[in-house]
């Protein structure tokens, strides 16, 4: 046995079923993606990367599932990502066309059938799904802009699948080179990112959204093959925040319209999501439940694991349905004064954050049990039981 493969394997031992600390960070990156595209703060893309977290949670999955047949492991991952898609797709769609978007006549889709062929993206996203960027009025029930927004998360779905096809690629490629391999991405982001090189279309922010991301993804292979565990920790946290500090030194001189927002400075983005990513798994426990204090979180870590798909999917949708519903408010009676409709205006997203999590709970409730579904388990309403121990009830596919 050669030394990759005993590390491979050691791998695999030491992390035969759920790693509570990594469904942990999981949930925190849902939670701060709800609250970014409620609140919109610029700086929350600082605090936790959550885009890079995600891929990098969902690389080291995958370079596990990697122990088997590539062509199974991509089957069975592209069976768990697409049907959720499906779901949101039809509704989405449906709203669109019944809001009178015809995509024969959109001339951003090219006219004719042609924008009915770039619907297919809608089934699998191997390209980014259109949609209108204006629909309606804006003095509407919702802002002209809704379809857009609703439909803003699919990029994820678009990048995972391109990473998902390259992934046995790519970890033939990491297991031979494992320094040059996770490095380039940040070496392509410096091309592509900074205006060097520039890819026109969607086919640019492609390529972009997969360089920015790309040494995340490759960084959780790293952690599950054991890689990144031999690297000496002072070497570790030295160069991750060596490479944080050169994005944000990036960014300080190449800021967008929303100042210090890391999603609008690629190579910024690339740098501070790969260090961050680095410190979070170099740091990282073997937790088989969650310890402490931490365990009266267990059920709500479970459920947004077990509907991670679904939450990401119908989150901004579901931040514009909050609008409507709010508004009703400045109908009530001790409401008509103009303090109290002014001190509604001024809470006004504290209270979408609020009414958002109910109608989160709606959605994992009507649309969650497609992911148990996918992934050929029975359909739950309310997945939050404690994480079964490995090899027991029925055999999950991944």
């Amino acid at each position: 046995m050669t030394q990759t493969e005993a590390t491979t394997t050691a791998a695999a031992e030491r992390r035969p079923g759920r790693d509570r600390y990594l469904d942990l960070l999981r949930s925190l990156a849902l939670l701060r993606v709800v609250v970014y595209h409620l609140f919109g703060w610029p700086w929350l893309t600082v605090l936790f990367p959550s885009m890079g977290v995600m891929f990098a949670l969902a690389g080291a999955l995958m370079a596990r599932s990697l122990n088997r047949p590539a062509a199974s492991v991509i089957r069975g991952r592209l069976r768990r990502l697409l049907p959720p898609l499906w779901l949101f797709g039809a509704v989405l769609l449906t709203l669109m066309l019944v809001a009178g978007w015809n995509p024969l006549r959109d001339p951003d889709l090219g006219g004719g059938w042609t924008g009915w062929g770039q619907l297919l993206d809608y089934v699998v996203p191997v390209g980014a799904p259109p949609y209108p960027e204006h629909l309606g009025s804006a003095s509407g029930l919702l802002d002209d802009t809704w379809a857009e927004q609703a439909a803003g998360p699919l990029w994820y779905l678009r990048a995972y699948l391109w990473f998902v096809l390259l992934s046995p690629l790519l970890l033939r490629a990491f297991r031979r080179a494992p320094l040059p391999t996770v490095l380039a991405p940040l070496a392509l982001t410096a091309v592509v990112g900074t205006g060097l090189l520039t890819i026109p279309g969607e086919t640019g922010n492609a390529v972009t959204d997969f360089a920015v991301y790309g040494g995340c993804w490759l960084l959780g292979f790293a952690h599950q093959e054991g890689v990144l565990a031999k690297v000496p920790r002072y070497a570790a946290v030295s160069l991750s925040c060596l490479v944080m500090a050169v994005g944000l030194w990036w960014a300080s001189g190449h800021q967008g319209p929303d100042g210090w927002d890391l999603n609008d400075i690629p190579l910024a983005q690339a740098c501070w999501s790969f260090g961050a990513v680095v410190l979070l798994l170099q740091y990282a426990p073997s937790w088989p439940e969650l310890p402490g204090r931490l365990r009266r979180w267990d059920r709500l870590v479970t459920l947004s694991n077990n509907r991670a798909v679904t939450i990401y999917l119908w989150h901004n949708m579901l931040i514009m349905a909050t609008v409507p519903i709010i508004d009703q408010a400045y109908n009530l009676p001790f409401l008509e004064s103009d303090r109290a409709a002014g001190w509604l205006d001024s809470t006004y997203s504290l209270w979408m954050f609020v009414v958002v999590w109910p109608l989160i709970a709606l959605a994992i409730l009507a649309f969650g049990w497609i992911e148990d579904a996918a992934a050929g388990r029975t359909p739950r309403l309310w997945p939050s039981g404690t994480p079964r121990p490995p090899g027991s009830g029925s055999r999950r596919r991944t």
